[in-house]
């Protein structure tokens, strides 16, 4: 048991360590969310309009067919589906603005086309959590006994690494691979590598989320924390590129300010003059 816990604390020395060299890579990544956000806020607003549209479906469909339960449950479920196929579709799309450059709304079918997959997978994916919540931890809790208890723990425990690796899964199908099995691994693969920073992650969507409520969800809204989380996954595989081409570096010491290098004379500064008035600078 003390080993255990040592070993614990050894780990979180650790990743500390390794996240004094990231600083520089979330700080730039922050500013390149928000600089992106702000060049594309049309566009990125009416990608959160058209989720607040296929949100509606789950919403208000299945309370006028609960005279007919099996309808009411159906048109929850397809709603919930379309909902995370529309956003996978979004992903393809946001990849864009990620990589310097933008779309058009006419690209948006094809994407659905391409993305309708990924997005039964994760709409299934938060089906399967939304009933270990509500069914399966209360459940084991309620037989009162240390047996019940570990049972919800491992729930539990394997529900928040399983949020922090898939977190990703969107942004990997728009960037990395179609193939179902390989983007769940490699969700997984980057959370194991860089725990720290799915857990920040995750606490910025988490806020980015609270503070889009305030917005109607039109800033920055689903739109916008899928964009965050494509250009994590880009930033971030900077580090794996520097390592492919350093076999014998220090995994644990990335040389971030020389990988930012090009992004950052990409992305600029700007004034606050600028921001409000970009047509006066």
């Amino acid at each position: 048991m003390q080993a255990a816990a040592l070993a614990g604390i050894l780990f979180l020395v650790d990743e500390i360590k390794i996240a004094e060299y990231s600083r520089d890579m979330i700080g730039f990544l922050i500013k390149k969310t928000f600089f992106d956000l702000w060049d594309n806020l049309f566009r990125v607003a009416l990608v959160n309009l058209g989720f607040i549209a296929s949100a509606a479906i789950p919403v208000f469909i299945p309370p006028l067919l609960e005279s007919v339960p099996i309808l009411s449950a159906a048109a929850l479920c397809i709603g919930i589906l379309w909902c995370f196929v529309y956003l996978a579709a979004a992903a393809l799309c946001l990849k864009s603005i990620s990589d310097y450059g933008s779309f058009e709304f006419g690209e948006f079918i094809m994407r659905l086309k391409q993305a309708w997959p990924a997005g039964l997978v994760m709409g299934g994916f938060v089906c399967i959590l939304w009933l270990l919540v509500t069914v399966a931890i209360p459940f084991y809790l309620s037989m009162t006994s240390l047996a019940g208890l570990l049972l919800a723990a491992v729930i539990f425990w394997t529900m928040v690494v399983s949020i922090l690796s898939v977190q990703f899964f969107l942004p990997i199908r728009a960037r990395l691979d179609s193939k179902i099995p390989k983007i769940l691994k490699k969700c997984f693969l980057i959370f194991f590598d860089n725990p720290l920073f799915c857990i920040f992650s995750l606490a910025y969507c988490i806020l980015a989320l609270g503070l889009s409520v305030f917005l109607a969800l039109l800033f920055p809204g689903p739109a916008g924390i899928l964009l965050y989380l494509d250009e994590a996954l880009r930033l971030r595989l900077l580090k794996y590129d520097w390592l492919e081409a350093n076999p014998d570096a220090n995994r644990r010491q990335i040389p971030w300010d020389a990988l930012l290098i090009e992004e950052r004379e990409k992305t600029g500064s700007r004034s606050l003059k600028n921001f409000i008035f970009p047509w006066k600078d």
